[in-house]
């Protein structure tokens, strides 16, 4: 039957933005380290690295699309295009998804992503001088077969960062450098210690990462124990938020200090040199003015509900009976001491006088009684106590054990702690589909949180990449506010190609395969991430 002219509708299949997740697949060479670790020894259609590949495509989808509904993600999208000629939909089941997590899981998920940013990470122009660490966990749900990977993490309660106490979690550890890239990721059980945890990716973090650089190692304040100290010793330097429940931390939070103002007007510090756990460090007090302002206006609108919480308090020692009038006025004392925020409008100590035995009516005037005594107060707001609490509003202590450092620097390191916070509000974003954990083998688990960190490296990648070239270009990118930009979030140029399409017109019985919706501002992109970007488009 001949070809008839025209346009085939059956044809039509998506590109989108999954042509930029794939060239950055292909120029990281994260395929060329997959092929190496995990060979095709079998005769399945597909390699382990282009499975690894889709299910990259699949995880940056950004669509209402589980993982467990892989084949109907890929129904309607240009397979062939993107992970190879002849490459079908048929050929992406379960079934290839499973026999691929399988295989990460038997060589090991942490080695593997290690081989990978060694690979394509260190040797780029990426420094790596701050390592950002910090754990976050995971719910899921069902029961979860065991399984004879020794390296298995259990699969239990623990502390739930996203408040869901009635489900198990895994509980997965990252780190990052100063840009957001992923240079580490270990998984484990779901009731280990964020304490034990850090400790343990650090340690692992000296082994692994090798750098010319001085190299600091940025954690938040489970990071600062005793213990973790002692065990890095100091030659490991770090950066560290130091908890205030330490009390020389409350005393200088609290104490009359002088402030210097840092290079960010937002910021003045005072220096101290400290020996705790044996190590000589700085401890750098900061006040922010934006931390402060935001501290005095939440003081402000609990100072109220506070006043009628100490009411209470107070009425209830009113109904104290004390045997003496000194103990009424120590009591009374004591409780003034204990809530610095309040005075006492008046205060005095009121006698009343009991039976001992326990009948009817006034004692008789010959009838021995005994004498005790209540407080009876009035509580005001004291201003000046409010005054002095305000004045120490907005202050952080943070350490380092590079005496060096200069609290300026300090600060500016620690600050970027928010990139690896913001790589887990990545992995845990809605629409980021390859976060819903449904597996039920334990290996198969932590398979697929090497995977969900292996789409945050090619994203973060390609987001740095991308606003790097446009700056030194000089070019720029329309925003969402409809405005030039030259930091785009990756996602926004995502959102752009949502309907670039691939179709074929049929002239004389030959098939010519177009690509539709692709101009302005996306040429430009693609032109500016290189040609194993554009291959997927021209």
């Amino acid at each position: 039957m001949p070809i008839v002219d025209g346009f085939d509708n059956e044809s039509i299949r998506t590109i989108g933005h999954h042509g930029i997740v794939a060239g950055a697949f292909d120029s990281l060479g994260i395929g060329r380290v997959l092929e190496r670790a995990l060979p095709k020894n079998r005769h399945h259609n597909l390699s382990h690295a282009q499975s690894v590949k889709a299910m990259c495509i699949n995880g940056l989808g950004f669509v209402e699309r589980r993982l467990y509904l892989f084949p109907a993600f890929f129904s309607d999208i240009a397979v062939s295009r993107l992970l190879g000629p002849g490459v079908t939909t048929e050929q992406l089941n379960d079934d290839v998804l499973g026999r691929t997590l399988d295989a990460i899981a038997d060589y090991g998920p942490t080695e593997l992503f290690n081989e990978i940013v060694a690979e394509c990470l260190l040797p780029s122009e990426f420094g790596s001088h701050c390592v950002h660490v910090d754990t976050t966990n995971f719910s899921v749900t069902g029961e979860y077969e065991s399984d004879f990977n020794t390296r298995k993490i259990e699969i239990t309660y623990g502390y739930p960062k996203d408040g869901r106490w009635d489900l198990k979690r895994f509980v997965l550890g990252m780190a990052t450098n100063q840009h957001g890239v992923p240079l580490y990721l270990q998984t484990f059980s779901g009731n280990e210690s964020d304490k034990e945890s850090i400790l343990k990716i650090i340690e692992a973090l000296k082994d692994n990462l090798q750098s010319d650089e001085k190299v600091y190692h940025v954690a938040d304040s489970a990071f600062y124990t005793a213990e973790t100290l002692k065990t890095l010793g100091r030659h490991t330097f770090w950066i560290s938020k130091v908890p205030s429940t330490i009390t020389e931390v409350k005393d200088l939070e609290n104490a009359d200090l002088v402030f210097q103002q840092g290079n960010d007007p937002r910021y003045s510090y005072s220096e101290h040199s400290v020996d705790y756990a044996d190590i000589p460090q700085k401890w750098v007090v900061y006040h922010s003015v934006p931390m402060h302002e935001r501290q005095e206006t939440n003081l402000e609108a609990n100072l109220e509900k506070d006043f009628k919480k100490v009411c209470k308090s107070l009425k209830k020692l009113s109904t104290h009976e004390f045997v003496c009038e000194p103990d009424a006025h120590a009591a009374a004392e004591t409780w003034r001491e204990k809530h610095p925020r309040y005075q006492f409008q008046e205060v005095s100590i009121i006698s009343g006088t009991h039976k001992l035995r326990k009948t009817r009516g006034r004692p008789r005037s010959d009838e021995v009684v005994t004498i005790t005594y209540r407080i009876s107060a009035k509580l005001e707001i004291n201003p000046d106590a409010i005054e002095k609490e305000k004045q120490k509003l907005g202050r952080f202590v943070l350490a380092t054990n590079d005496l060096s450092l200069s609290p300026d620097l300090l600060l500016t390191y620690y600050k970027n702690q928010g990139t690896i916070e913001r790589g887990f509000r990545f992995l845990k974003d809605k629409s980021f589909k390859v976060a819903e954990i449904f597996l039920k083998k334990n290996s198969r688990i932590q398979a697929l949180a090497m995977i969900m960190v292996l789409c945050l490296f090619i994203y973060s990648m390609v987001e740095f990449r991308l606003r790097r070239d446009l700056k030194k270009s000089g070019e720029t990118v329309m925003s969402q506010m409809d405005k030039p930009t030259q930091k785009p979030t990756l996602k926004w140029v995502f959102f752009q190609f949502r309907r670039v399409r691939e179709y074929a017109i049929v002239k004389e019985e030959n098939r010519h395969v177009e690509i539709a919706n692709l101009s302005g501002d996306l040429r430009r992109i693609l032109g500016l991430l290189g040609p194993p970007y554009e291959k997927y488009y021209f």
